[in-house]
């Protein structure tokens, strides 16, 4: 085990005897493992769920957990420890993260909850190797082990010797022999003088010049023409090379299944700490998932709810408390800062008199010696 876990409900909850792990110290590294009974899921639907609090607003860090099988030493359990599934939100990312076998992750846009109450997270792999992601109980998204990683070979390769034939046409339409453009098309004028207009009472064609009409669009001209199109009957569609079955190809059809699956761990860096895992689930059935989350997350989710409004706002109270606090401790150090200006302009002001009265009576004194 690394980095400093309590067993707490959390700052708001909704059962404070429904304690989980939360992380406590800031810049740290955790880890820690769980084991439990052995089990495979050949032929059968695994189900991983957990739920995952950040009261710290996760910006920097994780929230997943991972499934692991084997021996391991738990002692020494870290992120080089080889696992099967990893699931959860990962880094900053407020995506869904899952990887297994030690495979390239998939990543979907499918948002996690990104704000600072519990959510619980579920993962379903059926035997026909299609997967389910469920928040909160809702289906966010699906899909396959064989489409979503490159865990096995390609069932099929280009032909790299494939070339397109010379006499190969990819044209879907072509210009209609039989559309010809009307004779004198091109003479018909973009513009023509205004049918309607008038030459005003006032116009001096010896000052004005020779009054012509204004001009505005001919309803006659319809652009530069253009040839008809029609459907090449030669065409046979956009060439694409073929296809050839891949030799190093062989199907796995317990792709989804692993043997001896045997315990849970979590490890992870945080920036800041405050993520609390609880009611994590490693089963068979869905269906028992599914009532689990409602008697647990479902049947405290309102109170804590609740509870963080009221947190919140008391947060919000003590930041404007403090922020009056600093403001008038400012202003009464700007009250301060201008008294002591004020006082030390007076005492330079007496000064300078000071010294002219005494310059003065050193003159009349002068003047009177010289008398």
């Amino acid at each position: 085990m690394a980095g400093e876990w309590v067993h707490t409900a959390g700052k708001w909850n909704g059962d404070p005897e429904d304690k989980g792990i939360q992380t406590s110290e800031d810049y740290r590294f955790y880890a820690i493992s769980a084991e439990f009974l052995e089990f495979t899921n050949r032929d059968k639907t695994l189900v991983l769920q957990f739920s995952v609090k950040h009261e710290q607003k996760l910006d920097c860090g994780g929230g997943y957990i991972k499934l692991i099988s084997g021996d391991i030493d738990q002692k020494a359990f870290s992120g080089d420890t080889p696992y099967r599934y990893l699931w959860g939100q990962h880094k900053e990312s407020t995506r869904y993260f899952l990887t297994q076998r030690n495979k390239p992750p998939s990543q979907k846009d499918v948002m996690c909850m990104v704000d600072q109450l519990t959510h619980v997270y579920t993962l379903i792999v059926k035997p026909d190797a299609t997967y389910s992601i469920l928040i909160d109980n809702v289906q966010k998204d699906k899909g396959s082990l064989y489409e979503d990683w490159d865990i096995l070979p390609p069932r099929k390769l280009p032909d790299t010797e494939a070339t397109k034939p010379e006499d190969w046409v990819e044209d879907e339409y072509i210009p209609d022999p039989e559309d010809k453009k009307p004779e004198g098309y091109d003479d018909i004028p973009k513009e023509i003088p205004d049918p309607n207009a008038l030459k005003p009472d006032n116009w001096d064609d010896e000052e004005d010049g020779e009054w012509t009409a204004p001009k505005i669009p001919n309803p006659e001209y319809h652009g530069p023409w253009k040839q008809r199109k029609m459907k090449n009957p030669d065409y046979k569609g956009k060439w694409t090379t073929p296809m050839l079955d891949n030799p190093e190809f062989v199907d796995d059809p317990y792709l989804y299944a692993y043997p001896r699956l045997k315990y849970i761990g979590i490890e992870l860096w945080q920036v800041k700490s405050g993520t609390l895992f609880d009611n994590i689930l490693v089963c068979d059935d869905p269906e028992y998932a599914f009532e689990l989350t409602e008697e647990t997350w479902g049947k405290h989710k309102d109170t804590e709810e609740a509870q963080f409004e009221q947190a919140w706002e008391k947060m919000k109270e003590e930041e404007e408390a403090e922020k009056k606090r600093q403001e008038e401790e400012e202003a009464k150090n700007d009250e301060s800062e201008a008294f002591e200006d004020k006082e030390e302009s007076n005492d330079d002001a007496e000064a300078k008199i000071e010294e002219t009265v005494s310059n003065d009576s050193k003159q009349e004194e002068a003047q009177h010696d010289e008398l």
